[in-house]
């Protein structure tokens, strides 16, 4: 006959069984720039570029969905201000010494285009170039992609139905040329999007469902391979903006704005499988909640950002207007304790 244990040793055994509370890490901003001059949902989505020659003079690029696009410094500070209707998402590529500057452009609810600009970094301001249709509905994402053996440039125009318009964008003349090349589709509402230059893979968030990959080259086929779930944990809907860090010929991170519950979440590169999330919070700058776009470039940025810096808009910034926080990419691996 077995002897019955004592209560209190039956209380310790459940309570030892209980799993423990997640804990997410958290990282610090370092800098946050100037508020949005527009009240309510207005701040969007970043890009960022990387100076070269004095990485401390680098720009942070940031749409305001409202009014239109604005230039940052290192510190935050806005530098210039361009006014376009209704842009939303943005990317940019350096060809040369030559920026060039896209964004998804709203305007017209029922047919989408791209609005180009070129960045002239020793100014920090945008210089337009034209707004170019893509196809018919409403464009929300927007990402560039640069094939790797010819340098040819194409952008990604995801509209809120799910379609996805790929362009070519052909700057050999005075006039950029802008032509539509296929058409690709996800079911639901969908908007965050990254193309990775190295590998020739598309990475597209449908916000309720998960993150999907494609082939980047035009004359792919447009089948979709889905690579991570909303999962209600690791990835909480809506999934937003996505970001890269591109490692080695196809390793490194994807990141994704984990808007549900105010994460960022890892994938580790080329399986996508989940590698941890943080969330920005703590020190003498407040934390973001509801980030839809981020952006995330590589390298020495000086003394802030040895390793890469890292941008995510803030959807709560009171009393202030929204604007996007800085983080370093060097902290977020400590925090995730990632190589």
């Amino acid at each position: 006959m077995k002897r019955a244990l004592p209560l209190a040793l039956l209380l310790s055994a459940c309570a030892t069984a209980t799993p423990a509370a997640d804990v997410v890490p958290t990282v610090a901003a370092t800098a946050e720039t100037d508020p949005v001059d527009t009240a309510a949902d207005a701040a969007d989505d970043p890009a960022i570029w990387r100076n070269p020659r004095d990485p401390a003079k680098s720009l942070v690029i940031g749409t305001d969905k409202q009014a239109g696009i604005h230039v940052y410094d290192l510190k935050g500070k806005r530098l210039s201000f361009t006014p376009a209707a209704r842009l939303n998402n943005v990317d940019l590529r350096d060809l040369g010494g030559r920026v060039i500057v896209a964004a998804s452009d709203r305007a017209d609810k029922t047919h989408g285009h791209v609005a180009l600009f070129t960045l002239d970094t020793a100014r920090a301001t945008l210089l337009p170039l034209g707004r170019y249709p893509s196809g018919a509905g409403e464009a929300y994402g927007m990402c560039l992609w640069q094939r790797a053996r010819d340098k040819a440039l194409f952008a990604f125009v995801v509209m809120k139905d799910g379609r996805i318009d790929q362009v070519a964008i052909d700057l050999t003349a005075a006039t950029p040329r802008v032509t539509t090349v296929r058409s690709m589709k996800l079911a639901t509402q969908s908007e965050g999007c990254v193309a990775d230059d190295r590998t020739g893979q598309l990475y597209v968030a449908e916000e309720d469902v998960g993150l999907w990959r494609f082939a980047a080259d035009p004359a792919a086929p447009v089948t979709a391979t889905p690579v991570a779930k909303v999962d209600g944990k690791t990835l909480v809907a809506d999934a937003e903006g996505l970001a890269l860090a591109p490692r080695g010929r196809d390793g490194g991170f994807l990141v994704v704005s984990s808007q549900g519950d105010s994460k960022y979440t890892l994938y580790r590169l080329p399986d996508v499988t989940f590698a941890g999330y943080f969330r920005i919070n703590g020190g003498t700058i407040d934390g973001t909640s509801d980030t839809d776009g981020v952006e995330l470039a590589l390298g020495d940025f000086g003394r802030d950002y040895p390793a890469g810096l890292f941008v995510a808009q803030d959807g709560d910034n009171a009393p202030d207007t929204q604007n996007f926080k800085y983080v370093s990419w060097l902290a977020v691996l400590k925090a995730l304790k990632l190589r």
